[in-house]
């Protein structure tokens, strides 16, 4: 096993009492159920290339179809099994990999966001105005576009929102030029709570028992049955920007900056946060392992997975940091020059990982257990973003 160096943060939880913002640039990565879904020939990927979205199977990785689009687009599984929502310029448009194509149907947005599902809700938030809309997930499999309810911000900014199963709102504050917090409406949308200690807010995540986390640039707010509390970094800049999370677990992990002047986009520290003792543990991870915001998911048996910029897929329990096992997938990458370039992504389906390498334009399905690499395809481009219409 490898050793890590753990700095542990005596981070007590602090009862906010502003708001608290959810804001990321990163789609939020899949979460873990109590049930691990199986991969069968019906399941689709969509993986973003310049120039288009390339449909493929999750058992093969055969492309079954490829659809030309232009610009960079982002893409996030709507949580019907069925649908992704591809981000563009018209706003949230409805892609269906069944078929492998654009249905037409459009969530319009000014500046389309994030896309957060969280129980029976898919929860999409609009930059350009603050907006944040709703609708029962599974509505979308009716076909054309599903009734939605719109909550409106106090200003636009690069947000996100979470709808908790008893209608609670959680939803981030901020300006075009500032993000604060957070602030609470219940199921008939009135304020009841906010917390504006988290400076820049950003990333949502909901772990066990629907104990939402949002990242600051000085910590993490986490919001538990009706309380918010702020746990401060170890670092007086200690940036937590993406949550991956398991509903089965009360282990969030983020990923962390304690350098305010580093250069590109890899980092080689994690946050550990305890949701319930209200804790955070931030790890290094081995020498020459680092990792973007793409390269990290949570597995089936709610572990974490991070593909290493040495090109290993590493498996740590999530608890403690600790790395149980290592599997070489791709070659060694750098930092990609700007966020939106195309370099290295994890996602996770059942006992499947999927790693794609722009360096080869290919993607690689793993599975996670031995390792192994099960399928592989070459994509018609260097792989973007990679979302399992799960």
């Amino acid at each position: 096993m490898t050793h890590l160096h753990i700095r542990k943060a005596a981070l007590l939880a602090t009862i906010a009492t502003s708001a608290v913002v959810l804001t990321a640039c990163a789609a939020p990565a899949p979460q873990a159920t109590d049930e691990v879904a199986e991969t069968t020939a019906s399941t689709r990927i969509a993986i973003t290339y310049d120039g288009g979205i390339a449909i493929v199977d999750a058992e093969t990785l055969d492309i079954v179809g490829d659809v030309p689009l232009a610009g960079f687009n982002r893409v996030n599984p709507a949580g019907d099994g069925q649908h992704v929502l591809v981000t563009t310029a018209k706003g949230f448009e409805v892609l269906d990999t069944a078929s492998a194509s654009l249905t037409g149907d459009v969530f319009a947005a000014t500046t389309a966001g994030h896309v957060v599902r969280h129980g029976d809700k898919t929860i999409l938030f609009d930059d350009g105005t603050g907006d944040t809309t709703i609708f029962s997930t599974d509505d979308l499999l009716a076909g054309g576009l599903p009734e939605t309810e719109v909550v409106g911000a106090e200003a636009a900014h690069h947000g996100v929102s979470i709808e908790l199963e008893n209608g609670t709102l959680l939803t981030t504050v901020g300006t075009p030029d500032e993000r604060t917090g957070i602030r609470v409406l219940d199921a008939s949308r009135t304020e009841i709570d906010r917390n504006e200690e988290c400076p820049s807010v950003h990333g949502e995540g909901a772990a066990a028992n629907e104990i939402a986390v949002f990242g600051c640039s000085d910590g993490v707010l986490v919001y538990d049955d009706g309380e918010i509390t702020k746990i401060q970094a170890p670092d007086a800049y200690g940036r937590t920007g993406n949550q991956y999370v398991s509903e089965t677990s009360p282990i969030a992990i983020g990923d962390y900056n304690s350098d305010p002047d580093s250069e590109g986009y890899l980092l080689s520290e994690l946050a550990i946060i305890d949701t319930v003792a209200k804790t955070s543990t931030v790890v290094d991870l081995p020498e020459g392992v680092e990792y973007t915001w793409r390269d990290v998911a949570r597995g089936p048996n709610d572990e974490t997975l991070l593909l290493g910029s040495d090109g290993a897929l590493h498996v740590l329990e999530s608890a403690t940091g600790e790395v149980t096992a290592s599997f070489p997938v791709i070659e060694p990458w750098e930092s990609p020059v700007e966020w939106q370039d195309a370099h290295p992504a994890l996602t996770v389906h059942g006992g499947t990982a999927y790693v794609t390498d722009a360096a080869s334009a290919s993607v690689y399905a793993v599975d996670i257990a031995s390792g192994d690499v099960i399928a592989t395809t070459e994509l018609p481009g260097a792989p973007i973003e990679i979302a399992v219409a799960s």
